[in-house]
């Protein structure tokens, strides 16, 4: 029956999830269980991808990134895959009608890390985030307010800031592996070699402002999405206030983290927020 490998195709998708990330894992569980599913399908389908150009490196991406597209595309239009992570994908792509121009943007972000090493504009800098990371947060989108259009774009524009954010963060965190070990700077106008404080702080406004812009807009989301994506968003913006407070040599030369102890922590915050409607 279609209905088992399905079944298994989601729970795939979830493994990606717990595996990789324990944040969004966390914050996941948060959301309402008629939509988590279709999180961790999204989820794995990008997770995937970026596992391709970031890490594979003893192997030939741009051949596996070549197929995985393919694969992409002929999941979606025939509706089924024999790859577990891109048939729970195109469920949650026809089920909510995600449009073609969304993966699409993801996917050429993503094939630009298989050669692109530095982005000297702002030009380039903004269509990376955006295929990299807004795209993402619209994708959730569709899933947050279940294919309707006018709450889509009501809550478009705040979506792509909150996924910017989050990007920007990783970016900053990341500045010690992306530069040493891909070989990959994606701040402009920023020399990551003489990382001063005057230009972290410069990024962390740009940060900051992409935050109360996606906030505004979780304060608008669906019951069944707020508490989870809010979660995401304490979570991030701790992890932003850490990096603020880190001097810009420690950030060259560390990853930031948040501890697991603190997570939980947040947790509790983000629900107390929650239950007493401060959000």
């Amino acid at each position: 029956m279609k209905a088992i490998f399905d079944t298994v195709s989601y729970n795939c998708s979830k493994i990606v999830t717990n595996s990789y990330s324990t944040s969004f894992s966390l914050a996941s569980k948060m959301l309402s269980d008629h939509i988590r599913q279709d999180i961790y399908n999204i989820y794995g389908f990008v997770r995937f991808a970026d596992e391709i150009v970031d890490t594979f490196h003893d192997y030939n991406k741009k051949e596996l990134f070549d197929d995985f597209e393919k694969e992409m595309y002929k999941a979606i239009t025939n509706k089924i895959s024999l790859n577990p992570i891109l048939n729970a994908f195109q469920k949650t792509v026809h089920q909510y009608n995600i449009q073609p121009e969304l993966y699409e943007a993801f996917m050429k972000s993503m094939r630009l890390d298989l050669h692109k090493t530095d982005y000297l504009t702002d030009q380039e800098y903004k269509e990376y985030i955006y295929g990299s990371a807004d795209v993402v947060g619209l994708m959730c989108l569709k899933v947050f307010v279940n294919g309707d259009e006018e709450r889509y774009n009501d809550l478009k524009e705040s979506a792509m800031h909150l996924g910017s954010a989050f990007q920007k963060v990783n970016f900053l965190r990341d500045l010690k592996a992306d530069y040493e070990e891909l070989n990959r700077t994606y701040f402009p106008n920023t020399d990551l070699k003489q990382l001063d404080e005057a230009s972290k702080l410069r990024i962390i406004k740009e940060i900051e402002d992409d935050f109360d812009q996606g906030l505004a807009g979780i304060l608008k989301l669906p019951i069944e999405a707020k508490f989870g994506v809010y979660t995401a968003f304490i979570y991030y913006k701790k992890l932003l206030n850490k990096l603020k407070k880190t001097p810009s040599l420690e950030i060259k030369n560390t990853r930031i983290r948040v501890p697991n102890y603190q997570k939980f922590g947040l947790l509790a915050k983000s629900y107390l927020d929650y239950r007493f409607n401060l959000i």
